[in-house]
């Protein structure tokens, strides 16, 4: 699934080529993916320009001045920037069209979603799949303490309460892994167990690692492509994610997979400790 890494750089990828420019028209091939279609979107958009662009979590937001379109890539989507003529393939769902350019949306598992939210409702970030989003992982609050404050009452594991998004955004399954990794911290520890000291590492390896997938321009997990087509590397970089079975680049130890909340889950079971804090 792209996750929050993929999801700017396919923004950064985007923006220089329709911030500020007019949309043409959009070319709609089915109803909708994991919800219809916005009713009536190419009237909606056609002859307005995008004001800037935006990314909630793993949402990548397109502002307008009566509103904003929101994109998510689903479990296998992504966005690219072609030559409008170009043909469409089996799984290409929807173009936005801006003069001679398009960006055209493609989604295997049709798990994506296209959205809108009028102006007068307010910020985008009202719209009811944002609003309960948690802070973003960049933003100068998240800190261990932030974190200490909203483990301590949640009793699911640690992994499981980084991947739910109510606590900090963006951070998908192969960055969760990474970042406990980094840590110290066993996936399967209770949250409310983490130490502060312990949460203090772990924010700071949440930036990190999703700092790194940044500058490596985000993973390469099955088709991953930014918008500019170019792939992401950070997959090759991983200490833990996807490597069962192979020695630490740490301690030498198998890295060992089990399966948390249907989603696997890669660690090292010496260099990663369950915390003791009752």
């Amino acid at each position: 699934m792209p996750e929050l890494p993929e999801v700017e750089i396919t923004r950064r990828g985007l923006a220089p080529h329709v911030e500020g420019r007019t949309l043409t028209g959009v070319v709609l091939r089915r109803s909708g993916l994991r919800w219809p279609f916005p009713d009536e979107l190419a009237a909606l958009l056609t002859g307005h320009a995008v004001r800037s662009t935006g990314r909630r979590g793993k949402f990548l937001l397109l502002h307008f001045d009566h509103g904003t379109l929101i994109i998510h890539l689903g479990m296998s989507g992504r966005l690219r920037l072609l030559p409008a003529a170009t043909p469409a393939d089996k799984h290409d769902h929807i173009d936005l069209l801006f003069g001679a350019q398009a960006i055209r949306m493609t989604d295997p598992r049709r798990f994506g979603a296209v959205l809108w939210h009028p102006a007068e409702q307010g910020p985008a970030e009202r719209h009811p799949l944002l609003a309960s989003l948690g802070i973003e992982p960049f933003d100068p609050a998240f800190d261990g303490e932030y974190l200490y404050q909203k483990c301590c009452n949640r009793r699911t594991s640690i992994k499981l309460a980084l991947l739910s998004g109510k606590i900090v955004v963006g951070v998908g399954n192969i960055y969760a892994s990474e970042s406990l990794f980094v840590a110290g911290i066993d996936p399967r520890t209770p949250a409310h167990r983490i130490t502060r000291k312990r949460c203090d590492r772990l924010a700071e390896a949440i930036r990190s690692v999703l700092g790194e997938a940044l500058r490596q321009g985000g993973s390469s997990l099955r088709d991953f492509i930014g918008a500019n087509g170019q792939p992401g590397y950070f997959q090759l970089h991983c200490h833990v994610y996807g490597r069962a079975g192979l020695p630490c680049h740490r301690c030498g130890a198998a890295i060992r997979q089990i399966s948390q909340g249907q989603r696997s889950t890669f660690f090292c079971v010496n260099c990663q400790k369950k915390a003791t804090r009752s």
